[in-house]
């Protein structure tokens, strides 16, 4: 379609960004620490580091990864919440020409031998509180390297063995695991400032990061994102927020984990382009110890997803903070809803935008203009050196005001889905990624979402497939077959609800939501289960979610 959304940039914001301006994100990245060596870059907990201190650590951490028998490409895995040791990691596997493999802290060792065996991981940096996880399937993976940390290992010495101490035995908070080979990722830190560090020659093609999405045949696919694709996101939206942002100077709020596309991308990576501080909040699941950590430091940008802004705005004391320095909040992963946007703007004073985005895409396709006045409903218009066509179901272009399939094409595209040729030429025809939701445009070329094509749910963010939820269903042997859809939540947008039929009518509701939480992350398991003697389906047998969804 016609790029109609041009006509309402910013003067300053061009059509297009050149996505080869750097070489790759360790390009970016030795430009910062050298401007911005002296800034804070992360803080997280009271501790904070510098660009140079960061510089150091990272080039150690790369040291170390050269010379123990890694070579360039590797995929090296990170498994951990938002702490410090995140970005000396990532930047560390950057700078030694390696593939970073993102991991939710918090998956079942199903799900994490799934990951790490498809990735072909060789090395991993994981916090020990979830390291029993690993032990149970190393054995089933290509892992050679374990490193472990300790959450306060970045501390201050004395805070350090006090945080580590009352985490292990105190709050008994690190299960016992069986990883007789692992090192101390401390360890490794200090044996790499020994060792001779190469910058290896990294192209644009080269995989920067392999970050799973999940995948409708029940298992996560990893979207093979090269550095061209990571340089050319940063481009096209640091190219609409520096017209806002003050280089240098700003504070972001980073609650959202940085193993998840959006934080990654639009704090971890943008605010180093940017250099500025991230403050890193470890467990945004204590809204009163979050706010409280947002009293102490001038904050200038949060984002986040509905549910987190949601939170704050219900506990006590957010309401009373300084939102003088604020400049302005993002948000993504899922619909921003209107009530809560509308209470965000009274509160703070400020707008809480809305972007639209995919794994696939690095992730940003679409973002409201900082400028906006007022929450619009809106996902925005996409971002420079990107073209979006909206399809009906034969493909065909639809009229204007008319709802369709959004395809997007950019240099933000990912490369593919690591060994899915199949999935990939699915996602990918001629340039452009289907991204199976429904949208419509306005005379003003703002989108907006109106359904999704896909039987995706999202809760709290976080994409949850019900092809994976329906599978561990059917390991218990219970049940005939079942169903996954989502149905609406206050709280998380959506929650996973599973329609099943049963062969014992024993089989409780309990029973059946235990035997998934066995298997799946806290978010993907049921919250509710409805027994029935038959599913709706199609005359080839394909179960009919909608129709579920419609009862």
């Amino acid at each position: 379609m016609e790029k109609i959304w041009l006509k309402n940039y910013d003067p300053r914001v061009p059509a297009e960004i050149d996505p080869d301006r750097y070489s790759s994100i360790v390009d970016i990245f030795e430009q910062s620490i050298e401007k911005y060596a002296a800034n804070i870059s992360y803080i997280n907990m009271g501790k904070s580091i510098t660009f140079a201190e960061l510089d150091t650590l990272s080039r150690d951490f790369a040291a170390y990864l050269q010379n123990s028998g890694l070579k360039k490409g590797d995929a090296v895995a990170i498994m951990m919440p938002n702490l410090i040791q995140y970005p000396v990691a990532l930047f560390g596997i950057l700078r030694a020409g390696m593939t970073v493999v993102n991991v939710n802290p918090l998956y079942t060792a199903r799900e994490l031998q799934h990951q790490l065996s498809d990735s072909n991981a060789k090395a991993i940096v994981i916090v020990e509180n979830f390291a029993c996880t690993l032990s149970e399937v190393i054995k089933n993976t290509a892992v050679e390297t374990v490193l472990l940390t300790s959450i306060g290992d970045m501390f201050s010495p004395l805070k350090k063995v006090v945080t580590n101490f009352a985490i292990k035995h105190i709050k008994k908070m690190v299960p016992a695991f069986d990883l007789p080979n692992a090192k101390k990722f401390l360890v490794a830190l200090k044996l790499g400032h020994g060792q001779p560090y190469q910058r290896p020659e990294i192209t644009g093609e080269d995989l920067a990061f392999l970050q799973y999405t999940g995948g409708t045949t029940g298992l996560s696919k990893g979207a093979m994102l090269t550095h061209r694709n990571i340089v050319a996101n940063l481009e096209q939206t640091s190219n609409i927020l520096e017209n806002v942002i003050e280089p240098g100077k700003e504070l972001v709020v980073t609650a959202l984990p940085l193993y998840h596309i959006f934080a990654l991308q639009g704090n971890c990576l943008t605010f180093v382009k940017f250099g500025s501080p991230n403050l890193l909040i470890t467990n945004p699941r204590d809204m009163p110890g979050f706010v409280a950590e947002l009293a102490k430091y001038p904050f200038t940008v949060i984002t986040g997803v509905n549910t987190l802004f949601n939170g704050l705005l219900n506990t006590p004391g957010f309401a009373d903070l300084d939102f003088s320095k604020l400049k302005f909040a993002l948000g993504g992963g899922a619909a921003v809803q209107r009530p809560v946007a509308e209470r965000w703007q009274k509160t703070t004073g400020f707008v809480l935008l809305e972007g639209y985005g995919l794994t696939e895409c690095c992730p940003t396709v679409t973002v409201n203009p900082p400028q906006l006045e007022a929450y619009k409903g809106s996902i925005g218009m996409p971002v420079p050196s990107t073209d979006i066509k909206l399809v009906d179901e034969e493909g065909n272009e639809v009229p204007m005001g008319e709802s369709g399939e959004m395809l997007v094409k950019g240099p933000q595209v990912m490369k593919g889905y690591l060994n899915r040729p199949e999935a990939t030429a699915e996602m990918i025809v001629d340039g452009w990624l289907a991204t199976g939701d429904i949208a419509t445009c306005d005379e003003d070329g703002y989108f907006y979402i109106v359904d999704r094509k896909k039987d995706m749910i999202l809760v709290s963010g976080f994409n949850v497939f019900p092809n994976e939820i329906e599978e561990v269903a059917a390991m218990h042997e219970d049940v005939v077959e079942a169903a996954a859809i989502g149905v609406p939540h206050d709280v998380s947008g959506e929650i996973v609800k599973l329609v099943a039929v049963r062969k014992n009518d024993n089989l409780s509701e309990k029973d059946l939501i235990e035997h998934c939480r066995k298997h799946l992350t806290g978010y993907k398991v049921p919250k509710k289960v409805e027994f029935t003697d038959e599913l709706p389906k199609t005359n080839v047998g394909k179960i009919l979610r909608r129709e579920l969804r419609d009862k």
